[in-house]
Parts: C-alpha cells; sequence; structure tokens
C-alpha cells in the first residue's frame, strides 16, 4: 500500500536522558516555568542515577522505530519514519526542520500514550503547533492519531505479555492489577482516561480468563493536599496483604514501554514493597515490546491515510481534554507519563 495523503510518520515521545550529565538538564525542561526548587530536582535526579543516568524510554522508542521500519518495508506504505520529542534530543522542533528540509509536507504523528488526558494526548497537539508556528513558513502539517486504547492489537500486544507473566506466578491463585499513571482528579474529570483504562483492563482480563482485577495507580506527583486518582500500587499491595493473597501481577498497561516510571516506580519502589511484606511480586513487560504493537502502529498508520483520503482526518474538540489547573510547584515530581 503506497497511496496515502501523507508523506512521513512522525513518532512524538516524552524523552529521556541518556547520561548522568543529561539528567538536570532534562529536568528543568520538564518543569521548566513551574519554579521547581533545586533540591527537589537533585531527588528525583537519584532516580535516574540508579540507572547510570540513562532513561530507558529512549531505546524502547529506537527499538519501535527500526522495528516499524523493516514492518513497512515489507508491508507498506513506503513513508519515512521520524522521531521528535518533548524535553529531550531529538527535539520535536527540531525534527519538524529537519522534514522541512527533506521535504515534508503533511506528516502523520504516532504518540506513545494510548489514551485521553491533557498529559497523554491533548499536550502532544499543543507541542506540534507550538513547534509548527515557532518554524513559520513551510513547517510540515501534522495529524495526531488518536488514542488506541481500545485497538486490537494493542488488547492482544498486553494479553501476550499478561501470559507470560502468568506462566512465572507458580500458582493458579493470585491477584491482578492494572497499573497507569495517576493524575489530578481535576484533570480526570475532564477526559476519559479512567474509563478508557477500565475498558482495556476489562477486555485484556477477560482474554486471561480473569474476572477479578483491580485498577491502581503510579507515579503520583502532586502535594497530599491535591486530588489524585488512587489508590496507589503500594497501597494496593498492603490492602491485598491484609487480606491474605501470597502472589500479585501488575500489568502496566497505562504506558507503553517499560521506561523510568515503570523500572523506577513498578521494579524498585513497588517490589521492594513486596519483599517487605513478604508477597510474591511479578510485574508483566509493556506492550510496546511485543510485535503486535508495531503491526498495530502499521494498522494506525493505514487507517488514518485512508481517512485522510476520504476527508475525514480524525481531530479532537477544542474543549477536549483540558489541564484541569496547573500543577503545583510544591512536591512536584517530574515523569515521563507524558511520552510513554
Amino acid at each position: 500500500m503506497n497511496s496515502t495523503s501523507y508523506d512521513a510518520i512522525l513518532i512524538q515521545s516524552f524523552g529521556g536522558p541518556e547520561g548522568v550529565e543529561d539528567v538536570m538538564p532534562f529536568l528543568r525542561n520538564v518543569t521548566r516555568g513551574r519554579n521547581i526548587p533545586e533540591e527537589r530536582l537533585k531527588e528525583v535526579a537519584h532516580h535516574y542515577e540508579i540507572f547510570g543516568g540513562v532513561s530507558p524510554i529512549n531505546a524502547h522508542n529506537r527499538k519501535i522505530i527500526a522495528d516499524l521500519k523493516e514492518l513497512l518495508a515489507l508491508q507498506g506504505p513506503n513513508l519515512p519514519v521520524y522521531w521528535g520529542n518533548r524535553n529531550w534530543k531529538p527535539y520535536l522542533k527540531d525534527t519538524l526542520e529537519e522534514m522541512r528540509r527533506d521535504g515534508i509536507k503533511r506528516a502523520i504523528s504516532f504518540a506513545t500514550s494510548a489514551y485521553s488526558s491533557f498529559s497523554s494526548c491533548r499536550q502532544y497537539i499543543e507541542d506540534i503547533e507550538r513547534a509548527r508556528n515557532e518554524l513559520g513558513d513551510g513547517a510540515p502539517q501534522v495529524d495526531k492519531i488518536p488514542p488506541f486504547y481500545a485497538h486490537p492489537l494493542f488488547i492482544e500486544a498486553n494479553v501476550a505479555q499478561l501470559k507470560n507473566a502468568i506462566a512465572k506466578v507458580n500458582s493458579d491463585h493470585f491477584s491482578l492489577a492494572f497499573s497507569a499513571h495517576s493524575i489530578p482528579v481535576a484533570m480526570a474529570d475532564g477526559c476519559e482516561y479512567k474509563n478508557q483504562l477500565m475498558e482495556t483492563a476489562t477486555k485484556i482480563a477477560s482474554a486471561v480468563g480473569q474476572e477479578n482485577f483491580d485498577l491502581v495507580f503510579q507515579s503520583r506527583s502532586g502535594p497530599p493536599t491535591q486530588a489524585w486518582l488512587e489508590p496507589d500500587v503500594c497501597d494496593y499491595l498492603h490492602s491485598i496483604k491484609a487480606r491474605g493473597a501470597a502472589n500479585v501481577i501488575v500489568q502496566p498497561i497505562g504506558f507503553v514501554s517499560d521506561h523510568m516510571e515503570v523500572v523506577y516506580d513498578l521494579d524498585t519502589e513497588a517490589r521492594a514493597v513486596a519483599d517487605e511484606i513478604g508477597l510474591n511480586f511479578v510485574r508483566a513487560r509493556t506492550a510496546g515490546g511485543h510485535p503486535l504493537f508495531i503491526e498495530m502502529i502499521r494498522d494506525l498508520v493505514v487507517t488514518q491515510s485512508v481517512n485522510a483520503n476520504a476527508g475525514s482526518v480524525s481531530s479532537c474538540r477544542p474543549e477536549c481534554c483540558p489541564s484541569g489547573r496547573p500543577l503545583p510547584a510544591a512536591g512536584h515530581r517530574p515523569t515521563e507519563h507524558k511520552g510513554s
């Protein structure tokens, strides 16, 4: 398939540091304009330093791009693939400038986030428009693919990863929790984020024959005075242990890659809690590490291209997914939710 209204694919993501020297500049990019104390940034920087200052998000995105290019070469459409981040190299504006030099007129964007919210969808659209405005004349038009939380291949990829995790439990009795990045309740009230997570979780659980499951949240970054989606995953672990659970599987369906939010908040913090209270903790991998995820990206590109050829590209309402209110500086913790 080569007939398309687009002449490029853009992968949009959050970005992350690739060495110790990158960590603080990266965190300052994430928190620009929020007056976060330097001491707080240094606390968060320690999470990255545990992993040598390298966020896994970049390696995951490079693998996704390489696998996508390989699939496109075999099955089409024959489109170049570009990559632009919000908070670290390659920056989105620089990527759009490169695309302009290459003669790209109209691109289709795939953001590495599956759900609707200000942070996970609308902000990516705003990033595009800001970068295009800064570039001015000749900046390529970019159409963002809508949230893909219910795409059959996204569900299948998660199911495959969950089945692998179930095989590691060595027991028919386990608690199952699906995790996602918490967001302020004020933000959640203005979008379908939580409902979409529940829909995805229900489909995955049904596919593996699990009637009972819980939706939990992680990576909260606001102060205690601000209401965020709950329960927190660590609180959840304590609660199921108190009810007699011996095994738990946690699958981070709110993320598409095993990046810092996953390897620190789940593999480090949550696992430490589970070890402390004597709970066998198994973490399922994210969908982005499965070949079906790459097939899904291609399918989304093809579908969007067909719609564009028919003059019916999906677009968000101007009032869709408001931010709720700006996150306060106190207690803020930079995260990779917006690009994972």
